[in-house]
């Protein structure tokens, strides 16, 4: 029996029409599903976490990262359950570090193929992130890309990322990886990568891997900002990881502390918070793959 989670209002139809190819795709091979279509914010969580208690659950999410982020928030017994990634979203930026396949038909031949592994997450305090932490500049995007009316999809985000660039604002961050001494840093952005790229493929924790125990932070310390028209193919390309106003430091846990009026994002969402303490979890989530 799969479980299917599916938002039918997600990527303006397209989480619909990957769910009638999921549904033909399970019925032509004879096995048994159940849809659990989502009706607010935060249901991927509460049907998650009822699906969670019960042993040997396959739980089939339709979305993009934001919805892979809502069922990782909601699972509660990580040993009952076996998650399968079909990406529907506008970014899909995860499964492009997790090397799951991007079409519909692809992504479910794994998930029948049933071969199972484990990849790592991130423990913020009392919520979960698959992909990228992030503080600075990328904050400042998605505020922006809220209010973003007359584009779309990719552009929209792109968008939103040219007028931020226009009017950069660096953040004051202090920073502590495993326990070490404070970092007090000026920053472009951070970027805390169990996962590669935000914002549809920008990669800004281009080393980071998702199943190798480790994170991956990047901080982009303060640029001169008539450079940064200069610099920002490096950021597209990953390059930027090279310049010498970026650091990389590699580690299990981090603590974050915002000394000025920035907040944090977790997989694109935004959330409040002047502290925050990332831990990585590893042979914990199991998934198709």
């Amino acid at each position: 029996m799969y479980n299917i989670i599916v938002n039918p209002k997600g990527g303006k139809g397209k989480s619909l029409k990957a769910l009638k190819q999921v549904e033909k795709m399970l019925t032509d091979v004879g096995e048994e599903y159940i849809v659990h279509s989502t009706e607010y914010v935060g249901h991927a969580t509460a049907i998650a976490g009822e699906l969670s208690k019960t042993p040997d659950t396959k739980i089939i999410m339709l979305g993009g990262d934001g919805s892979f982020n809502e069922v990782l928030n909601g699972i509660e017994n990580f040993e009952n359950v076996t998650l399968g990634f079909v990406p529907c979203g506008t970014g899909n930026d995860f499964v492009g570090a997790s090397k799951h396949p991007k079409k519909v038909k692809d992504a479910m031949r794994v998930i029948l193929k049933g071969e199972e592994s484990y990849i790592d997450f991130m423990q913020l305090d009392d919520r979960r992130c698959l992909n990228v932490l992030g503080a600075g500049m990328d904050v400042d995007v998605l505020l922006k890309y809220a209010e973003m009316k007359p584009f779309h999809g990719k552009m929209k985000y792109y968008a939103s990322l040219f007028y931020t660039l226009a009017h950069t604002r660096f953040h004051k961050l202090r920073i502590v990886v495993d326990g070490g001494e404070p970092l007090d840093r000026n920053v472009f952005m951070i970027g805390i990568g169990n996962g590669r790229s935000i914002g549809g493929g920008m990669p800004i924790c281009p080393n980071a891997v998702v199943d190798d125990g480790k994170l991956n932070i990047v901080i982009v310390n303060e640029i001169k900002k008539s450079k940064i028209p200069i610099y920002l193919p490096s950021f597209l390309s990953g390059s930027h990881i090279k310049k010498g106003f970026t650091e990389e430091i590699v580690g299990t846990e981090v603590s974050v502390e915002v000394l000025d009026d920035s907040k944090f994002e977790a997989d694109g969402e935004i959330f409040e918070g002047k502290q925050i303490h990332c831990k990585l979890v590893k042979d914990t989530l199991k998934v198709f793959r």
